[in-house]
């Protein structure tokens, strides 16, 4: 999207990585000082994983923040994740 290329449904799993993130950290993964160093970050899919963070959560960030979101994880597998089906109330 900052590209300005076309996008479709995918990028919405792209997104749900990001909100994942931001909601186990509350820091954005891409956020440097200045709007350009962001873009750029965001551009390569360039950040670090807290060593707080499990293995799980890790592995389903990284599979949905992938550089090509048509490579994202489907939205059928994310419901099956390991870590998302450890916190599912009714599995």
């Amino acid at each position: 999207m900052i590209e300005g290329k076309e996008h479709y449904e995918k990028i919405d799993l792209w997104s749900l990585g990001v909100l994942c993130y931001e909601l186990l950290t509350s820091t954005a993964p891409f956020e440097k000082t200045g709007h350009t160093a962001t873009y750029k970050r965001i551009a390569k899919v360039e950040f670090t994983l807290p060593d707080h963070l499990s293995f799980e959560a890790c592995n389903l960030i990284c599979l949905l923040l992938q550089r090509n979101p048509k490579q994202c994880l489907p939205l059928k597998d994310v419901l099956k994740h390991p870590w998302i089906q450890k916190y599912q109330k009714n599995p």
